[in-house]
């Protein structure tokens, strides 16, 4: 560990794993340390015997360890989200096996109903009677053909000024349908957005219509076949790629600094690591 490099980067969490493997295709020495004995952070995902590790041991009824990856954030990707346009633009996907989600439902009046998919799943869905659903098409065939950079389609309306409640009322679209847009569709999570401007619930939209063709499955949604801690795993297999050094099991790392206040190493162990630019 006594050794230079030009970067050194303390746990392993996404955004660390996203940086120390860019930085090491970048071609910087880039030196990778956790305190835990695993990858990701927050967003790893663990074996029974790492999830029940202290006095507690995992019940016996639910199998061998190795069977599970428990993810500690459970969040699914959108299929044409930011995320997923990164791991492409990485090459990281190699690394990876992905699972479409099957569908997305929604609970409405008692009863649970699957998110329509396609436009036999619209015809046949219950959430909207025939007129409400001509009217709710008017509305999504607006927002799937918006361009922000092509004032001629706009109709003369700025949404970066009208609300999304002002922009949804032109097309008198009845309440229960709103609900279903603003939650189902654009994925608010409470009603604030009704009085906010509407571009960002038409970008939204627009991305949840992308993702769900992307892929042509029930849902806009993409999952780690292997589990969240996947992800930051791939971008620290990505570093090694580049001779990234990982050390992890690295209790109490101390970051070591010179008089004028500036990072220059960190210790753990007795053992410094030195680095030339910082410590992230």
């Amino acid at each position: 560990m006594d050794e230079e490099y030009d970067v050194i980067v303390l746990g392993t969490g996404l955004k660390e794993c996203i940086l120390s493997g860019l930085l090491s295709v970048d071609g910087l020495k880039v030196l990778h340390m956790d305190r835990n004995d695993y990858y990701g952070g927050e967003s790893t995902s663990l074996n029974l015997i790492q999830r029940f590790r202290g006095n507690d041991k995992p019940p016996t009824h639910l199998g061998s360890s190795k069977d599970y990856n428990v993810d500690m954030i459970l969040k699914f990707m959108m299929a044409n989200g930011t995320l997923v346009r990164v791991l492409i633009h990485t090459d990281v996907t190699k690394y990876h096996y992905f699972k479409a989600v099957d569908g997305s439902y929604i609970y409405n009046k008692g009863k649970v109903h699957k998110v329509p998919a396609t436009d036999i799943e619209a015809l046949k869905s219950p959430l909207m009677g025939i007129f409400e659903k001509r009217r709710a098409c008017k509305f999504i065939s607006y927002v799937q053909d918006y361009d922000e950079n092509d004032p001629k389609i706009h109709d003369g309306i700025d949404l970066t000024r009208v609300t999304t409640r002002e922009l949804i009322a032109k097309y008198g679209i009845d309440e229960n349908t709103v609900d279903f847009i603003g939650h189902a569709l654009a994925l608010h999570r409470d009603d604030r957005y009704l009085n906010e401007p509407a571009l960002d619930t038409v970008k939204r939209m627009k991305l949840y219509a992308e993702s769900l063709a992307r892929f042509q499955g029930g849902s806009p949604y993409i999952y780690p076949l292997y589990g969240l801690g996947e992800l930051p795993q791939a971008f620290a297999r990505l570093s090694a790629v580049y001779d990234g050094t990982y050390m992890l099991n690295k209790p109490e790392c101390k970051v070591e600094f010179n008089d004028e206040g500036k990072v220059i190493g960190v210790t753990s162990e007795r053992e410094t690591a030195t680095c030339k630019k910082n410590c992230l």
